[in-house]
């Protein structure tokens, strides 16, 4: 039997490889800008790390609950929103200028998934591409000597990755107002399942999907064990209203 809801596939997903980009970045602007004894380090990575592992640990979550699901997605949102300020941060405290977001600048780097599509027409997006392949698009900015070109960079990518994940939670309400829950879904599958049986007993291997009645009183027949004789510890029908009513059905 297939899993009730998918879970786990995040690495395929274009908001987790923007989040691994954003982390990695973060990581790399942090040893080469910023001094080592600065708090601000280990706040700034330990933000785009949980923009990154929350949603691998709210894919894993998919499986058994939609809310926690739902949760940890709003999390990781949450992080790269702190992280974003961070960014901004840093370019006002020095004076840096942050591009707008239709600058050239910026649309540069905006541009990058379409401009691979119309590059590589066989492909449908940067999915297909492994980490260091989409690390490279995006190496001008990102590995730039310039502090200002780095921040502005990651901002415009912090941005894409929450407009992405926006896209993920509004999806997940909606399959949740749609088709509920986990819990609401395992209840649906059963009562389907027990439908299917009831259609055909033949095809039921549990025999309380079809429960008879007794042959005598017709009352409903209770699934028992033999303890002693020659039937022992064999299952068969046994009246309910047992030890007015003896009537059995072999199973």
């Amino acid at each position: 039997m297939s899993k009730i809801r998918p879970s786990g596939g995040c690495r395929d997903t274009c908001g987790f490889q923007t989040a691994t980009i954003i982390y990695d970045a973060t990581w790399w602007f942090c040893e080469k800008f910023l001094n080592s004894r600065s708090r601000t380090i280990d706040q700034r990575v330990q933000a785009a790390r949980s923009g990154r592992q929350n949603i691998a640990e709210g894919s894993r979550a998919a499986a058994t609950s939609s809310q926690t699901e739902l949760r940890l997605i709003n999390v990781a949102r949450a992080s790269l929103d702190e992280l974003l300020l961070d960014y901004e941060d840093f370019l006002r405290h020095r004076h840096l200028n942050q591009w707008k977001p239709d600058s050239t600048e910026a649309m540069a780097v905006r541009r990058v998934p379409q401009k691979f599509k119309q590059d590589q027409p066989d492909q449908s997006d940067l999915t297909e591409l492994n980490d260091e392949q989409r690390w490279a698009l995006y190496a001008p900015w990102l590995e730039h000597n310039d502090p200002a070109v780095r921040a502005n960079a990651l901002i415009c990518l912090i941005n894409q990755g929450n407009y992405l994940l926006d896209q993920q939670i509004a999806a997940l309400e909606k399959q949740f107002v749609e088709e509920g829950g986990y819990s609401e879904q395992l209840a649906t599958a059963r009562l389907a399942e027990r439908s299917r049986r009831k259609r055909h007993p033949s095809d039921s291997p549990d025999p309380t999907d079809h429960i008879p009645d007794c042959p005598q009183c017709a009352k409903p027949m209770v699934l028992r064990t033999a303890q002693n004789g020659k039937n022992a510890g064999k299952q068969f029908w046994g009246c309910s209203a047992y030890p007015d009513c003896k009537g059995i059905v072999k199973i």
